[in-house]
């Protein structure tokens, strides 16, 4: 049960319960690279703890324990206590803090009780048996009362008094009948909590389209804006199933390279305008923005013979345009197209130049072997001299040897 959370639990030659780390399973890790390192500055007293999913909360050492990472400890909760996994602990506690916007000063810390013990940890296991249960009864409910929510996770705290129910709902629900009904049938104090479509992602978990686990769901606490403008400026079809991700809403990594994108992009045309040259007009139809080339051609509503043209030239050919002259070409003299212009790089294997038995070990085969290369060829007879006799094939024993008699006599 308690793969759930992440840890394996096991005890240690202490006696103290301990939690060994499932990576797999942990949702939000944090790598501690100031392990060692002490700054005066920083509040040390300070623990990270993680609870399901992505829950996270930080807590005051009152009592001076010996705490590292993968420590289960009882933490104070209203009401009664709570059951968590130390995951960060020293300097960099305080850092955390302020990459998730609290500060260390205002922030209402709760109170680590103590290390668990065996009965904490029977308690801890029964109370996450239940909320599958919980869950699917809850569901239920909601559905009696024709309630526009869904309910998509259920966090049964660690001494069997709480439970926290996570939702998501377009409008506003009136859910205080569910909560008398629930309370009644699961006797537990019911909390219900509001999350968006993302949280919700990244609490259930997955796998994304790039097949790694999804960003939320591993590192990602901090959710920004997502429009339909990162796509454009990337070069990318607007198709709301490829950029949508599985919460329904664009994928957050169309962020992550788009820097990049608009500071390769400072100097390009803003409006990307037909050219008029003394043939014609030309249309532009794609952009390669780090190669800082654009295709243009002369049919607006095809890309077949498509030019490659440098940006450079492209703004020349609109400042003439500007003063009301045409250009002679789309390319000039100076502006010849390079190789990498006209076509694109292949892909190239260096494993198929070889042949993959080169490394094997030629078997040389035996001269009267039936499968040799000598098959169906005078076979030699009576040892190994170089003045041998041979048969030829078909001819009997009897034959040989009265020839061989013959020239004795």
């Amino acid at each position: 049960m308690l793969y759930t959370r992440g840890c394996c639990c096991t005890r240690q030659p202490s006696g103290e319960m301990g939690c060994q780390e499932v990576a797999s399973c942990q949702k939000l890790a944090t790598f501690d690279w100031l392990k060692g390192v002490h700054n005066a500055a920083l509040p040390t007293d300070i623990v990270e703890v993680r609870f399901k999913n992505t829950r996270k909360a930080y807590f005051k050492n009152v009592h001076e324990l010996l705490l590292k990472k993968g420590d289960i400890v009882a933490v104070e909760a209203s009401p009664g206590h709570d059951i968590g996994i130390v995951s960060l602990t020293g300097d960099i506690v305080a850092l955390q803090m302020a990459r998730n916007n609290l500060s260390t000063a205002k922030y209402e810390y709760k109170k680590i009780y103590r290390k668990v013990k065996g009965g904490d940890v029977e308690k801890w296991s029964e109370a996450i048996a239940l909320e599958h249960q919980f869950m699917i009864r809850s569901r239920q409910l909601a559905a009696g009362l024709q309630l526009k929510m869904k309910i998509g996770d259920v966090e049964v705290q660690g001494d069997k008094t709480k439970a926290i129910f996570y939702y998501i709902a377009d409008e506003r629900v009136d859910f205080r009948e569910l909560i008398k009904l629930m309370a009644e049938e699961l006797r537990v104090r019911i909390e219900m909590r509001q999350i968006g479509v993302r949280q919700e992602a990244g609490r259930i978990g997955g796998i994304g389209m790039c097949g790694r686990e999804l960003c939320c769901a591993q590192w990602l606490c901090s959710f920004a804006s997502v429009s339909t403008n990162a796509a454009r400026h990337q070069s990318l079809a607007i198709n709301q199933q490829k950029l949508g991700g599985q919460c329904g809403k664009l994928k957050c990594c169309l962020n992550y390279e788009l820097a990049c994108y608009l500071d390769a992009q400072k100097d390009f045309p803003q409006v990307f305008d037909a050219l008029e040259l003394e043939d014609g007009t030309a249309y532009h139809h794609k952009t390669d923005i780090f190669k800082r080339t654009m295709w243009y051609n002369f049919d607006k509503n095809s890309i077949e013979n498509l030019v490659p043209v440098p940006v450079d030239r492209v703004k020349e050919i609109l400042a003439q345009n500007k003063k009301g002259l045409k250009a002679r070409a789309l390319l000039s003299d100076s502006y010849a197209p390079t190789p990498s212009m006209d076509k694109e790089a292949e892909f190239t294997s260096a494993a198929g130049t070889d042949s993959i038995t080169r490394f094997d070990k030629l078997r040389r085969r035996q001269a009267n072997h039936p499968y040799g290369k000598n098959r169906g060829k005078p076979q030699p007879q009576g040892g190994s001299s170089g003045k041998e006799a041979y048969r030829k094939p078909g001819s009997s024993k009897a034959a040989t040897g009265a020839k061989n008699n013959a020239k004795k006599s």
